[in-house]
């Protein structure tokens, strides 16, 4: 199976990665400055995609070939509008993955109670982003 991993500079995808080689998967690793994953024990093992979430056609393009997908991009801490970012990149990262034929989304969300009434801005989007995946068109495990 060939897999995506997205978000692979950051604690959870970093260790994914390895995970996923070693259970005999080929890994291609979506990133906005490959250069930030040179220095990661596996990146000789792995295909690298240079691509900005926010941009629709690097992620196509990341996406090509692709069986599943796993979407563990964030915007926290880039600025007051990370929510605006967030939603786009889902959909940006949803319709790509229907025109790609991807067969699955993995996302990793936040952990959300009932209804979306007190949360933090943060989780609130996260919750936000999962129903943009699960809206798509392509199956979604969303882990939250």
């Amino acid at each position: 199976m060939r897999c995506l991993v997205t978000g692979a500079s950051g604690y959870i995808g970093g260790r994914l990665v390895p995970e996923l080689l070693a259970a005999g998967h080929a890994v291609r690793c979506m990133a906005r400055d490959p250069g930030k994953l040179s220095d990661r024990p596996w990146s000789g093992d792995v295909e690298i995609a240079a691509a900005d979430a926010l941009e629709r056609t690097g992620v196509r393009r990341a996406l090509q070939g692709v069986d599943v997908a796993y979407y563990l991009i964030h915007s926290l801490g880039t600025g007051a509008s990370f929510e605006q970012r967030d939603r786009e990149a889902a959909g940006i990262f949803a319709d790509a993955a229907v025109s790609a034929g991807v067969k699955r989304i993995v996302y990793l969300g936040g952990i959300v109670p009932g209804g979306d009434s007190g949360l933090s801005p943060h989780l609130r989007s996260r919750a936000e982003v999962g129903d943009i995946l699960l809206a798509g068109g392509v199956p979604v495990a969303a882990l939250q």
